[in-house]
């Protein structure tokens, strides 16, 4: 979303938005379709990220479209606000004691505060998303948030292990997101690893890496993209050597 043209900037932030609401109506879709089972209330069911429940997973996701939302329109305002007031320990708070309310309320909050943040984006004039925010993971323009929340809603959707995974991530989203998590993976390797990252399904490849250990990894564009965000797709993957062990993103 980097650009000096204000105007494109703000044309690439309105699809990206587009996308979002897009994202958001298949997660709710699949949110609906599991709350027909009166048998395994999303508070009660397992998530595939460890010790998070799919309540946990939704909660997360409606208040991560909240911290969003604050800062947006704290950078209207002409304010730099923390994403989550009183850092990280607040933040698990939240999503601790929401995570145990029921699938209706669960599904009701994760649809309200992602129409909140759409509200907050169409109140963003073309200049402002150029300003910075202030997000945990460092100072970003008010543009990155649109970005960085399709990437919350597509990767958890998937966590939520309702049917949904990587393959059905939109192909705006890994063709986006991919080729940003490869540019900073090499400081992610184990010292001495060479990595060769080869997506069958374009051909495109990338050499991230030097040393003498050298590794060749090879999948789908989403399965790579879900393995660089932190998931378990080993299965979806071609690695004759293994897979090197990742520092967190």
């Amino acid at each position: 979303m980097t650009t000096t043209d204000g105007g494109e900037a703000a044309r690439v932030v309105s699809a990206t938005v587009a996308l979002v609401g897009i994202a958001t109506e298949r997660l709710l879709r699949t949110l609906a379709e599991a709350g027909g089972d009166a048998s395994a209330p999303l508070a009660d069911s397992p998530s595939l990220l460890p010790g998070w429940t799919r309540g946990h997973v939704a909660t997360h996701i409606a208040r991560n479209a909240d911290s969003f939302t604050w800062m947006l329109d704290g950078a209207v305002a002409g304010e730099q606000r923390e994403q989550y007031p009183g850092g990280p320990p607040t933040r698990a708070a939240a999503i601790e004691a929401g995570s145990t309310r029921s699938t209706d309320a669960l599904i009701a909050d994760v649809e309200r505060s992602a129409a909140r943040f759409a509200a907050a984006c169409a109140r963003v004039d073309a200049d402002v998303w150029s300003r910075p925010v202030r997000p945990t993971a460092g100072e970003a323009p008010a543009s990155q948030l649109v970005r960085s929340r399709l990437r919350e809603v597509e990767v958890h959707h998937a966590d939520l292990g309702l049917g949904y995974g990587p393959t059905g991530w939109m192909p705006d989203f890994v063709d986006t997101e991919l080729p940003a998590r490869v540019a900073g993976l090499a400081v992610r390797l184990p010292r001495g690893t060479a990595l060769r990252l080869v997506a069958s399904d374009s051909g495109a490849a990338w050499e991230v890496g030097v040393g003498p250990a050298s590794v060749t990894v090879a999948g789908a564009r989403s399965a790579i993209l879900a393995w660089l965000l932190g998931r378990d797709v080993a299965d979806r993957l071609d690695a004759p050597a293994g897979l090197p062990a990742l520092a967190s993103w």
